[in-house]
């Protein structure tokens, strides 16, 4: 499962990664904060798609993995996008958590390197096909 949220170019770029790496071997979901999220999440390949809140809190209990921006278990995020029971149903979820170390402005990561994003997803890829074996 991909989530991502506000424009959803950072999921987009996941299911497009994802796609070139595993073709059509895995089922990917993307569930957007938001309908342009999703949108663009579906346009880059991904196989279903759902909008919003229920959405995120149904879905993720089916995920075996969820891969998207770390600021997407942190309530009110992504300039209050990410509602409480977005980010619960996301953290307390059983699935594996790939998460991109990319936050708001107020929380500071330690312990991260602060790599581009393209080498982020690169590492991130990595990780989902170990998870996968």
């Amino acid at each position: 499962m991909v989530v991502d949220g506000m424009g959803g170019r950072i999921g987009q770029e996941i299911v497009q990664r994802l796609r070139t790496a595993f073709g059509e071997t895995v089922e990917i979901l993307a569930v957007g904060t938001n309908s342009t999220a999703t949108s663009a999440m579906l346009k880059a390949g991904a196989n279903r798609g759902a909008t919003g809140e229920n959405a995120v809190r149904v879905t993720v209990r089916d995920a075996d993995i969820l891969i998207g921006p770390l600021s997407t278990l942190i309530p009110d995020s992504m300039m209050g996008e990410v509602t409480p029971a977005m980010a619960e149903a996301l953290a307390l979820s059983r699935a594996r958590k790939v998460m991109l170390p990319l936050t708001n402005p107020r929380i500071d990561l330690v312990g991260t390197t602060k790599d581009p994003l393209p080498h982020l997803l690169e590492e991130a890829i990595v990780v989902v096909a170990s998870a996968l074996e």
